[in-house]
């Protein structure tokens, strides 16, 4: 489909990154826009067993043809920003909204400051809530009026919209999962603003009804980072058992883990509305599952993946089955044969 929208469906950490990167590939996506907050929400990329850790830029820099950009709602750190172009080769590839706001010192030294944002919110000190506060006020300053920033301005909203006409593919990146939404989330344990599918396309200037999918991002299980309520939460004890241990991509804190919870989940779908739905981590279900195509998935996995369909009433398109892009199964009929694993 020419506009297609990612969001996760938890507590981010879904491998929204992962899915991102192979739909580039895959469906050979010309524009990639990425959505929601900054450099505070990380995505990881493994492609032929090389791992990408990115705070600021799209996942889906992996495909070499697709042109790059940050919406007017994300929220940027000029030295993050600087060092991925550098480190990934993106001159020349990637823009920035003129109309998105800089984080600056004094919003990161404002989010270490507070004892609420750090012990009750949880927050990971990148400075997003006091920016965005700033931005409430009037008093933020944008990209626009960033001199160093001058030669990637564009009017990202118009490049999305033109590519459109043009007939291109679009993908919108968004970033944290659904239950951190500050209006639909474990308020107040979330991040500063919404992380629904609705507010991506606003981020990055498109219209609903230029969206034509959602794709819903769920891992086999569920896991946050910080205080706030985690439905089926497991002990350490468990976690280990199942070998379920992770740590955050941004600060490196352990996460707290919990079994699938069908409920939480069917509230994401109503909310986001997703054509279908892409489950991650199944390797970690069930290690036999690893890199294997369809039909040789182990019976647990399977079983898993049907109680995810009749329990959400969507189908499951995208299956991985390990860290790296190309282990992943492709289900969506109109793309690739079901039983092909992408490896």
């Amino acid at each position: 489909m020419p506009s297609t929208v990612v969001v996760g469906g938890q507590w981010g950490d879904e491998a929204k990154g992962k899915v991102c990167s192979y739909l580039a590939g895959r469906d050979q996506i010309d524009l990639s826009i990425r959505a929601g907050l900054g450099p505070g929400a990380g995505h990881t990329v493994v492609q032929d067993g090389v791992e990408f850790r990115l705070r600021q830029t799209p996942a889906a820099f992996v495909r070499p043809d697709c042109r790059l950009a940050l919406g007017a709602g994300t929220l940027i750190s000029p030295a993050v920003f600087f060092e991925e172009v550098e480190r990934l080769g993106l001159t020349g590839r990637i823009t920035i909204d003129g109309r998105a706001t800089v984080i600056e010192e004094q919003h990161r030294q404002a989010d270490a400051s507070s004892n609420f944002l750090r012990t009750v919110v949880g927050s990971t000190g990148s400075g997003h809530g006091p920016c965005l506060a700033d931005r409430a006020l009037r008093t933020a300053r944008l990209v626009r009026d960033t001199p160093q920033l001058a030669p990637y301005v564009a009017d990202v909203a118009a490049l999305a919209n033109e590519a459109l006409d043009r007939g291109e593919r679009v993908l919108v990146e968004g970033t944290n999962g659904f239950g951190l939404s500050v209006l639909y989330g474990t308020y107040p344990h979330t991040v500063s603003k919404d992380s629904t599918a609705s507010t991506a396309a606003a981020d990055v200037g498109l219209a609903p009804t230029r969206i034509n999918e959602v794709v819903l991002v769920f891992k086999a299980y569920a896991t946050r980072v910080g205080p706030g309520d985690l439905p089926r939460e497991l002990s350490s004890e468990e976690i280990h058992e199942r070998n379920w241990q992770e740590v955050a991509t941004v600060t490196g804190r352990p996460r707290r883990v919990g079994a699938f919870d069908l409920e939480s989940a069917s509230t994401a779908v109503m909310l986001n509305d997703p054509a279908y739905i892409a489950l991650t981590c199944l390797d970690r279900l069930d290690p036999a599952a690893a890199g294997v195509p369809y039909g040789r998935l182990p019976s647990t996995v399977r079983r898993f993946v049907d109680q995810v369909e009749d329990g959400l009433q969507r189908p499951v398109g995208l299956l991985s089955t390990g860290p790296d892009i190309r282990a992943t199964i492709d289900r969506r009929g109109s793309v690739a044969d079901p039983e092909v694993s992408v490896r």
